[in-house]
């Protein structure tokens, strides 16, 4: 119990410092605050990862490190044992490593995977490797392809009513790649019931492989 103490209040300590001080390196003026996850919805995904009490989490896209803090904040909160953390980031580097860093600050980095590639190559590699998740967070590339291959993935990686996050669904390009799923594999969408501009998708009890005949146009 005075570990996890001791590790709560160093994710809360270094949450604190990202929203009040900003990290020591960005990459131009106003970049946290147009890439990072805002604190309120740092927030809103922290709440979900204690009601959901997953033990292993996917994170597409670190940046600075907002939404990692808020989602191990939340794996520590739970509790829960024998918890593992992969997140996916090509361009963590551009960031001064900043988003790394913070996490290397609240020595957590025994349960947190960084892989410093691609998603879209490092995801089908995760596949064969063997890994399963309980649940997922999706903030890399907002271009519609993009998005629509990490999703693909990530429903092969994220096991059967686990849970899938997205941030930025107010854009067309994240909101209709992530339609596809809901439309045609039977993704349903979880009510977070704060406002929030995140958005969660519940993956069906069973897989869902639906035939091209039956095909539901999802624009």
């Amino acid at each position: 119990m005075a570990a996890n103490s001791d590790a709560l209040e160093s994710i809360r300590g270094q949450r604190r410092r990202l929203a009040s001080r900003g990290p020591d390196f960005t990459r131009s003026d106003g970049d946290l605050e147009r890439v990072s996850l805002h604190e309120r919805d740092s927030d809103v995904l922290r709440d979900v990862i204690i009601a959901e009490r997953p033990t292993r989490v996917i994170e597409i896209g670190l940046a600075y490190g907002s939404s990692a803090l808020a989602i191990a904040e939340g794996l520590v909160s739970s509790e829960v044992t024998d918890v593992r953390h992969v997140i996916i980031d090509a361009y963590q580097e551009k960031f001064g490593d900043a988003g790394w860093s913070a996490l290397v600050a609240t020595g957590l980095t025994d349960t947190c995977l960084l892989l410093r590639e691609k998603s879209q190559l490092a995801l089908p590699q995760l596949i064969r490797d063997g890994f399963v998740f309980d649940a997922a967070f999706v903030d890399g590339s907002h271009i519609f392809h993009n998005v629509f291959v990490d999703l693909f993935f990530l429903r092969q990686l994220v096991r059967p009513g686990g849970l899938v996050i997205l941030d930025d669904c107010n854009w067309p390009s994240v909101a209709t790649a992530v339609r596809y799923f809901e439309v045609n594999t039977g993704w349903l969408r979880e009510d977070l019931t704060t406002r929030t501009r995140l958005s969660a998708y519940r993956l069906p009890d069973a897989p869902v492989e639906p035939n091209f005949q039956d095909f539901r146009p999802f624009v």
